[in-house]
């Protein structure tokens, strides 16, 4: 394995050395699950921040971690330019002409010469094409464009629905909620409203309050109606009519309808709905990079849906198990303006509650700003780690170091302010320091070259580019239909039959199941759903599900076959189902199932890797405190075999210098007896000095030696780790429920030689 791509370690950039200037090649690899209690990144433009922070991205994507990323400025689409062959065509039509055109060059030769500085630098941070496709292999890269349809659009209806079980019951939980979704949409029509003063935020809250906690879902078009005619008679002891007028509240619904006719809103009710689950994992649960681009947005919108995404990240980070380990990554390119340290805007009580409570449950949350005077810094201390570049105002510099002191002092670690004053004003372009409450001092570094190419800020056009080839698995709103039994169904026909064949419906089968993905020994596990179709056999030898088809959206149905297909008669055998779910589970957990199926196969092995990453956490704790109490032993060892090293040449420069006065003696005729016995005590400690540097030598050794049986036996046992770790994680018949199950008609193609293919 190459020392850059240690499991559970980032490799960020190589050791840089301030006062000399130079970097050196020592690797900085930072544990994934240091950020789980989070991490700031500090920066002017210019400073290498955006680099930093995409490579961090690429980073998780490489340990298979998803990440959620908000991109203010539209810089992170860049991360889909990832080209493992480093071709110029691959960087052809990402070149921006008019910086070929000032640098004297054809666009087809700035792409060669663009292509070859990617492929240079990448090898001189040891990063060869395979760890870009391995890159590229991990992680499914989507932009998502809420507001418009450059991109993947998002639908934020979703958001007024009523929130699960977890927020309900908890009533802290479910009033941040509130305050947060009713502050959006107020921005949203030019409403500043204060939660506690006024009366339009109030009343709203009131109004989706009643309909969350009775477990009504509300749309905008149904909080019309609400708001015109309330289904509570007061507000606090006031009747609705003396808190509210009807004609103040008729102007509110007016506003909002007026939000809800407008052309532009339209696209906010498009696409998938906001599902935090979805963002993180695709239908295949393979792990994604959501960029979530509101750089077309203005700045009441963009406010609107950052709130309702904290919020509903919020709501899914309390419906998860507890882990020490990084589950997800929670990324926002500027928060310049959603944390800020006096005022209370919609985006920062949820962004609070996850700095606060997130780490319990795996989301590492990263803030990116270049402002860094306009930040809650109080709010900041829960960040353990702070990524610190070039910064270009002295109040820039005082307020950064502020933030460090709280953090420090949250952490119970020790700060200095001089030290770290001297440092931060030394920092060149590319060169961070990096401050965590982990280390005993911060690390500065200059960031490795990142994978992706670094081409700026991606226009609408260049985003609907990327992302067309995509919008297909993402039409119908990405939700799954529910699905009811019924005597006659018949699968929709994908494929029309051309000239010459015929449709021809056949009996089949099938089922929805759930699909439990985790180890034994798990509290809690992630739910896998998928829907089975397969072709009715009628050898009883056979498992009728073993040539069976998975899919992760519900299969669309007809009420009726067209006219001119042919239905073929329903076998006797097709009734005997009650064998048939136990059949389903035993061929859906066979591990050539697994392996031949994507849909299975990548979330059960991310699955496992997760487990992997689990058990190295857990053995590399196991040493930490070994390995540290070696540390320790070694600094003492080493001062002590230095000091007597020290006393042993001092002794043996005063024996020579006793011997020569001794000789001159001789000569001399000075008193002998007198120097002699001094030349020969002083003989004697030399001896002694250098028997006890010697025993200082050899317990040096003896440190170092047992360091080094540490260090092997951790070797050793992470690869007997690796060795019997499953690359699969294979689930037990009891981790599978069969949901649904039930006949149906499955329509095929047959082809005038009389060949047939399934139409579905």
């Amino acid at each position: 394995m190459p020392s850059i791509d240690l499991p559970g370690a980032f490799y960020l950039g190589r050791e840089h050395d301030l006062s000399a200037g130079v970097t050196s090649r020592e690797a900085v690899q930072y544990p994934s699950k240091n950020l789980t209690t989070h991490a700031v990144c500090v920066g002017m433009t210019g400073s290498g921040k955006t680099g930093l922070c995409l490579s961090l991205l690429e980073e998780a994507a490489l340990d298979g971690v998803p990440a959620i990323a908000i991109d203010p400025k539209g810089d992170l689409g860049n991360l889909l330019l990832a080209f493992p062959q480093l071709r110029p065509e691959d960087f052809r039509p990402w070149i921006d002409e008019g910086e070929a055109e000032r640098k004297g060059l054809s666009v087809d030769d700035y792409a060669a010469k663009t292509a070859e500085t990617w492929r240079k630098g990448l090898a001189e941070w040891d990063e060869l094409p395979e760890r870009i496709q391995k890159f590229v292999d991990s992680v499914e890269r989507v932009i998502y464009t809420p507001g418009s349809s450059a991109g993947i659009p998002l639908s934020v209806i979703k958001s007024f629905a009523a929130p699960g079980d977890v927020v309900r019951n908890d009533a802290d939980a479910l009033r941040e909620r509130i305050i947060s979704a009713v502050s959006g949409l107020l921005a949203l029509v030019g409403v500043d409203a204060d939660p506690v003063q006024s009366r339009e935020h109030i009343f709203l809250s009131n109004v989706l309050g009643m309909a969350w906690r009775e477990g009504r879902d509300l749309d905008i078009a149904a909080m019309i109606g609400e708001i015109q005619q309330p289904k509570f008679d007061k507000v606090g002891v006031l009747d609705v009519e003396k808190f509210f007028p009807a004609n103040d509240r008729a102007k509110l619904a007016m506003n909002l309808n007026n939000l809800l006719a407008s052309p532009s809103f339209a696209a906010w009710m498009q696409g998938p709905p906001l599902d935090v689950q979805r963002l993180l994992y695709s239908p295949t649960g393979k792990p994604r990079i959501s960029i979530l681009s509101i750089a077309h947005l203005n700045d009441a919108e963009r406010m609107f849906f950052v709130a309702i995404l904290l919020n509903e990240v919020v709501a899914w980070v309390r419906a998860q198990p507890g882990t020490s380990s990084l589950r997800a990554l929670l990324y926002m390119d500027e928060v310049f303006g959603y944390f800020p340290p006096t005022a209370n805007p919609p985006s920062k009580t949820p962004m609070l509650t996850l700095l606060k409570q997130a780490r319990a449950y795996g989301l590492g949350c990263v803030l990116a700003t270049q402002n860094p005077v306009d930040l809650d810094y109080k709010g900041l201390s829960n960040a353990g780690t702070w990524f610190l570049g070039r910064l270009q105002t002295e109040r820039d510099k005082a307020r950064v170091i502020e933030g460090l002191e709280g953090a420090s002092a949250q952490a119970g670690s020790t700060f200095s302010k001089r030290d770290m004053e001297a440092k931060l004003a030394a920092l060149g372009n590319r060169v961070f320091l990096m401050n965590s409450v982990y280390d005993d001092a911060p690390t500065v570094f200059q960031t490795r070259w990142a994978m992706s190419y670094l081409r700026g800020p991606l226009t609408r056009t260049q985003i609907k580019q990327l992302m067309d080839p995509m919008r297909a698995q993402f039409e119908g709103g990405g939700a799954v239909a529910a699905v009811a039994p019924s005597a006659q169904r018949f699968v929709a026909v994908a494929t029309t039959p051309t000239a010459g064949e015929r449709l021809e419906y056949r009996p089949g089968h099938y089922a929805a199941a759930a699909m439990q993905i985790g180890k034994p020994t798990d509290r809690e596990k992630s739910t896998l759903r998928f829907y089975i179709l397969a072709e009715h056999s009628t050898d009883s030898t056979v498992n009728p599900w073993r040539s069976c088809r998975l899919a992760t959206e519900a299969v669309p149905f007809e009420t009726q076959p067209p006219a001119e297909a042919k239905t073929v008669s329903l076998p006797t055998e097709v009734p005997r189902i009650s064998r048939m779910p136990e059949l389903l589970k035993e061929h859906l957990v066979e591990p050539t199932t697994i392996e031949s199926n994507a849909i299975l196969r990548e979330p059960l092995r991310a699955a496992a890797a997760r487990a992997r990453q689990d058990e190295e956490a857990k053995l590399r704790d196991k040493y930490a405190k070994r390995l540290r109490e070696a540390d320790e032993r070694i600094v003492k060892k080493q001062r002590y075999y230095d000091q007597q090293q020290w006393q042993f040449r001092t002794q043996v420069a005063d024996t020579l210098w006793r011997g020569m006065d001794l000789v001159v003696s001789l000569f001399t005729g000075g008193a002998k007896r007198r120097r002699t016995t001094s030349s020969v005590s002083s003989t004697r400690r030399t001896v002694t000095e250098r028997q006890q540097a010697q025993q200082a030598k050899q317990e040096l050794d003896e440190a170092l030696q047992n360091k080094a049986d540490f260090e092997a036996q951790l070797n050793a046992e992470r690869e007997e780790l690796l060795r019997r770790s499953d690359e699969t994680l294979i689930p037990r018949l009891d981790d599978v429920q069969i949901e649904l199950l039930e006949s149906v008609w499955l329509p095929f193609q047959v082809k005038a030689q009389g060949g047939v293919i399934p139409a579905y």
